[in-house]
């Protein structure tokens, strides 16, 4: 027998034990490409300053002489870290009781769907929007309902929202503000009208983009009291520009919280993991310092994506979704081909970028520049002017991550 044909014969064998429902199915993953300008993954640019990393690094070094002990189960000092943190940022004040941690908001998620889904349980999201949301969901057994948004403005109203959890019944509601990959906020109102018709559902509002919500925007933390089932989740991922440390969290009733030990793995987040997020938080006002800049270069990549045609979503986060692509596929190659990564997110004529340097931002306009002729569609509606495709949504709406 060949090498290929005992490869072959293996693949075939693992096939016919796999889960069927996992059968032909692709492993999640943006593409990890040595390119000059990386624009896909909706990590924060700038590196890790000096000061914090040194910080980093004395703390590990106290560790390392304990780890031959299990890490704290309930990373007691994170959490409290986490709250003292989430009431500087956020004005809400929140107890340790109420926050989790995972590696990375994935697992706190994972946790969600498997203590509160399940074998005969729905979850229902909104697509477009994250799409580990799904994918979580479906690889631990729950049923995953595609809702849907509005055709052309990815827009999800509160009667919209409302009556597909009335009719689908779900266990759990999976919201996003802002949208992933759109990049919209979510009105207050759309969360609290999915909490009121899906009355048997665990609604679980994912803020990873949070920092970036603009001056005096609520964060739905202001709506957990009174709602036992309302969880929000955070990450340190984005604008912490620690995607590296792998630390996500929630926060939600501490009934609620206390429900996840039952699925969690023995001693998750190991000793370095909790340090290091800790040390982050010590040093939040160093690490958020580049959240301004980064907003900046959003609403530049935004108006000079209009300027040239293509209709940007208007977005509160780190990145944009723009349109007018005939071809976004071709587009997508084309970009890198250039040297700039960016990300196919699978909505038709849409590709979206992530906001990064300004160098970066420079580099992918310049390209785009050079493409435009070929590459954009003709201008669709004047709307598409830069000042009206940067504009956002009043501010009176609601949450925004």
């Amino acid at each position: 027998m060949t090498t290929t044909e005992r490869e072959r014969t293996a693949g075939e064998e693992v096939e016919r034990l796999l889960r069927p429902d996992l059968r032909g199915r692709s492993a999640y993953g943006a593409p990890q490409l040595d390119v000059p300008v990386r624009l896909n993954t909706n990590e924060n640019s700038h590196p890790v300053p000096d000061a914090v990393v040194r910080a980093v690094m004395d703390a590990l070094a106290a560790d390392v002489a304990n780890l031959n002990r299990y890490p704290d189960r309930e990373f007691t000092a994170l959490r409290t870290a986490l709250t003292d943190y989430l009431h500087r940022q956020s004005g809400v004040r929140v107890a340790p009781e109420q926050v989790w941690a995972g590696n990375g908001s994935n697992e706190v998620l994972s946790h969600v769907v498997q203590a509160f889904g399940g074998h005969g349980r729905v979850a229902l999201g909104f697509t477009p929007s994250y799409s580990m949301h799904s994918i979580i969901t479906e690889t631990l057994g729950t049923t995953w309902v595609h809702g849907e948004r509005d055709a052309e403005t990815f827009d999800l109203t509160a009667e919209s929202a409302a009556e597909q959890a009335r009719r689908h019944r779900p266990a759990i509601v999976f919201l996003c503000s802002p949208n992933n990959p759109t990049g919209s906020a979510l009105p207050f109102e759309t969360v609290e009208a999915v909490l009121d018709a899906a009355p048997d559902a665990v609604v679980v509002v994912d803020e990873a983009y949070a920092e970036f919500a603009r001056p005096g925007t609520p964060s739905a933390l202001t709506l957990l009291e009174g709602n036992p089932r309302l969880v929000v989740t955070r990450t340190m991922s984005k604008a912490f520009a620690f995607a590296g440390g792998r630390l996500g969290y929630l926060v939600a009733a501490p009934e609620l919280v206390d429900a996840l030990r039952l699925v969690r793995l023995p001693y998750h987040l190991s000793t370095p993991t909790q340090t290091i997020a800790r040390v982050a938080l010590e040093h939040a006002d160093a690490l958020l310092a580049t959240v301004e800049s980064i907003k900046e270069q959003r609403d530049r990549i935004v108006s000079g994506l209009a300027e040239l045609g293509a209709t940007p979503t208007p977005s509160d986060s780190n990145f944009v979704l723009f349109g007018n692509l005939p071809d976004a596929p071709g587009t997508w190659q084309a970009l890198l081909d250039e040297g700039v990564l960016v990300r196919d997110v699978g909505i038709s004529g849409h590709l979206r970028v992530t906001a990064g340097t300004a160098d970066e931002t420079t580099a992918f306009l310049d390209a785009m520049t050079r493409l435009a002729p070929t590459h954009v569609g003709p201008r669709e509606t004047p709307t598409t002017s830069a000042s009206a495709a940067n504009q956002s949504a009043p501010e009176s709406e609601g949450p925004t991550s």
